[in-house]
């Protein structure tokens, strides 16, 4: 089971508080800088973004997917973990990653979606390892039109080994190591496969189950150094999350159908973001 009615539930609770909000943060097209240096403002979930730059289509070891979405911003931290670990790909022969949403040009939230992904800090990267991008520039329908598919067997928990391999766990763990992450959210269907291949743990504790995330890996980066108005999230908790907190993602309340939610406040903005969204 890939719980769909949890993930639908989110989908619907993001464009609910996104709108009519996220209308004016999606309809900027360039960053803009109030600062002497970029900085991520608020929360990952209610933030914005100043002195954002935006990702290169193609890179050594990956290339940039949906270019129509104008989400290939970031604070300069963030491009600069991509381009390391796509490098490290590269050298170690794992595949070429085909990165998806980074944010908007000045951050905030979007249409639909992403609740996160506003400050700036976060990025999705696709579980699939093409081939044929290792060989050439994809095209522009190739681009828009690709899918990553599911890791997992269909309508199931259990891995598919059609569609993962050591390289996978590689990079996770190349990305996990970097100490500017501060969390990687995947399937935990694949938390549990790497508890149990890997002997060494000390790595596994910023690999964090969640819903969905059975076709690409979420990582969040930690609030850069000088950025005074950026709100991290709460400490991970000890240990390598392969215990009993694992066990329960597996569990008949977990796959349980969420009952129908209230709409949410409305997130509060700081009011630098104020200053980033109307500033010409």
């Amino acid at each position: 089971m890939k719980f769909p009615v949890f993930i639908l539930l989110l989908s619907i609770v993001s464009e609910c508080s996104s709108s009519p909000v996220a209308n004016s943060w999606a309809m900027i097209k360039q960053a803009v800088q109030i600062s002497d240096s970029a900085q991520s403002i608020g929360s990952y979930t209610a933030g914005c973004l100043s002195g954002a730059v935006s990702l290169a289509q193609n890179g050594a070891g990956y290339q940039l997917m949906r270019p129509t979405r104008n989400r290939s911003y970031g604070h300069p931290d963030l491009i600069r973990f991509i381009e390391s670990l796509a490098d490290s790909s590269n050298l170690q022969h794992w595949g070429v990653l085909l990165i998806g949403d980074l944010g908007q040009p000045r951050g905030g939230p979007t249409l639909s979606g992403h609740r996160s992904h506003q400050t700036g800090l976060d990025v999705d990267i696709w579980y699939l390892l093409s081939q044929q991008a290792a060989n050439r520039s994809l095209q522009f329908t190739e681009r828009e039109t690709w899918s990553s598919p599911s890791v997992l067997v269909s309508r199931s928990d259990a891995i598919d080994s059609s569609q993962w391999s050591l390289a996978h766990e590689k990079i996770l763990e190349a990305a996990a190591r970097k100490p500017e992450v501060d969390r990687i959210f995947v399937n935990p269907s694949i938390k549990r496969l790497l508890c149990q291949h890997q002997a060494n743990h000390d790595w596994l504790r910023k690999i964090r189950p969640w819903w969905g995330h059975d076709d690409h890996f979420h990582v969040r980066l930690k609030c850069p150094l000088n950025n005074k108005n950026c709100i991290g999230q709460e400490p991970l908790p000890n240990g390598d999350g392969c215990d009993a907190s694992l066990a329960w993602w597996f569990s008949e309340e977990a796959k349980m159908p969420v009952p129908a939610a209230k709409k949410p406040e409305p997130p509060i903005f700081p009011a630098l973001c104020d200053v980033v969204l109307k500033k010409p």
